[in-house]
């Protein structure tokens, strides 16, 4: 019954995506702003990979034909992916933290003073911003249930594809 959601209403479930990344990003923002609590720069990356699948299930779910819903969502299956490796790689550091933890700079401060090339390993290896684990519901981490929600995006965009894809 719900893959026939798939079928009969794929702007609908791309709008239910689109507003679960608005609802995600909201909270994100209480958290920082409301709660004090500072981002780490694979939060930050996360973040972003958030506001892409929002914008492209977004853009989706508007008017258009099977070939422009196809093409948003797979840039937001796409997002989606990046968001969860980035989610699952901060979730793995925090479960084995590195052996010196140094704060390192900020997210802009690396983009700002490194070339891309040496800013974007330097994300990835993280800092001890990012083992850190400042907040947690139900024994898991920000970047648990960062990567949860992006499994689960990319899941139903998965589904919507194929199911659509079958069907045509």
């Amino acid at each position: 019954m719900l893959l026939n959601w798939f079928d009969t209403a794929p702007r609908r479930v791309l709008a239910l995506i689109c507003a679960a990344c608005v609802a995600m990003l909201a909270f994100g923002m209480y958290l920082q702003y409301g709660q004090g609590l500072e981002p780490c720069p694979m939060c930050i990356v996360q973040r972003y990979a958030l506001i892409g699948v929002a914008i492209f299930t977004g853009l989706g779910s508007l008017r258009g034909g099977r070939g422009w819903l196809a093409a948003w969502s797979g840039l937001a299956l796409l997002s989606a992916g990046f968001g969860a490796f980035v989610a699952a790689r901060q979730s793995w550091l925090q479960w084995n933290p590195p052996e010196v933890a140094s704060c390192g700079r900020d997210f802009y401060g690396m983009i700002e003073n490194y070339p891309l090339s040496r800013s974007i390993p330097m994300i990835f290896r993280g800092s001890g911003d990012c083992t850190a684990i400042d907040w947690t519901f139900l024994g898991g981490s920000i970047a648990n249930w960062s990567f949860i929600a992006f499994v689960l995006f990319a899941l139903a965009l998965l589904a919507l594809l194929l199911r659509r894809r079958s069907a045509a």
